[in-house]
């Protein structure tokens, strides 16, 4: 359902407020370049910090501005069941095409809390799941039996994998199926999670080379592993540098090069990467050509 190059957008804002008219632009800016899906309200759009009014808002100027264009995938993961089945109906209220839900972070649910989490938000929203596994932020695995029961409902269309465990591509094309959306969570990584059977990557990289991404992930999707790996080598000093310091304050200093407009003002307890990490991003930057 999902392919492609999809950004993790991150969410500009200008004196502590959601700055909609440049977001509105970034939009504008990322489909242009070749995006084929977006992801508003993920962890790089700070999500964590916006309340749900900022949240809703979010979400629905991105639907409003890419206007059917590509889909959107809004973010709607929460550890409280309820917030997240709110997030959900908000999403499919604006006309969102998908939500990505992670499984409760902090609360440590067992892998039947997982799968009760889940059951309940599909019982009573029928907007389509995107999982999101991600346990260096959750610390909640979704195994690959768990993923395989969940798959099992027609609502849950795929995955954003961010284990970093090239392992789990295959068990679980093996366990969920071959049609079952792959998505790689980790932009170093797209590489082989592609080679193995993935979709696409959900990327933090794409959000200031849109373009490069892009055709990274069509090069892998059309079988030209050796154009990948050109731009694989371009890319990877690039996906190095974004995490250079705490995520998602690498990305949003980037973002400021390449479009002037773009603020690189964060929510505490984000905090502006350091001089040391900026040099980093900079020589990244200019060595994929973009500064």
């Amino acid at each position: 359902m999902f392919s492609g190059s999809i950004p993790a957008l991150a969410t500009p804002f200008c004196d502590g407020a959601f700055a909609e008219g440049v977001f509105r632009d970034f939009v504008d800016w990322q489909i242009e370049q070749g995006s084929r899906a977006l992801v508003p309200c993920g962890t790089t759009g700070e999500a964590a910090t916006l309340s749900f009014e900022e949240h809703f808002e979010v979400v629905r100027v991105c639907v409003e501005q890419a206007n059917g264009r590509v889909p959107v995938i809004a973010g709607c993961g929460s550890n409280d069941t309820t917030i997240a089945l709110k997030n959900m109906k908000m999403a499919k209220d604006v006309g969102a095409d998908a939500a990505l839900v992670v499984p409760p972070y902090y609360n440590k649910p067992s892998q039947a809390g997982i799968i009760a989490h889940f059951e309940m938000l599909l019982e009573n929203c029928d907007l389509p799941i995107v999982l999101y596994n991600v346990p260096s932020r959750t610390v909640s695995d979704i195994s690959v039996k768990t993923m395989a029961k969940l798959a099992e409902h027609p609502n849950i269309v795929g995955v954003k994998d961010a284990t970093a465990d090239m392992d789990r591509v295959s068990a679980q094309r093996e366990a969920c199926g071959s049609d079952f959306c792959q998505i790689s969570g980790n932009d170093y990584l797209t590489l082989g999670y592609m080679a193995m059977g993935g979709t696409g990557c959900i990327s933090v990289t794409a959000n200031v080379a849109p373009k490069l991404c892009a055709e990274f992930v069509d090069a892998c999707t059309v079988g030209d592993y050796a154009k990948a790996l050109e731009y694989q080598d371009k890319l990877y000093p690039l996906h190095s540098a974004m995490f250079a310091d705490a995520s998602p304050g690498p990305a949003k200093y980037a973002l400021s090069r390449v479009m002037d407009t773009f603020t690189t003002d964060l929510r505490l307890p984000m905090t502006p990467p350091s001089d040391e990490a900026k040099k980093i991003i900079d020589a990244a930057l200019a060595g994929a050509g973009l500064i």
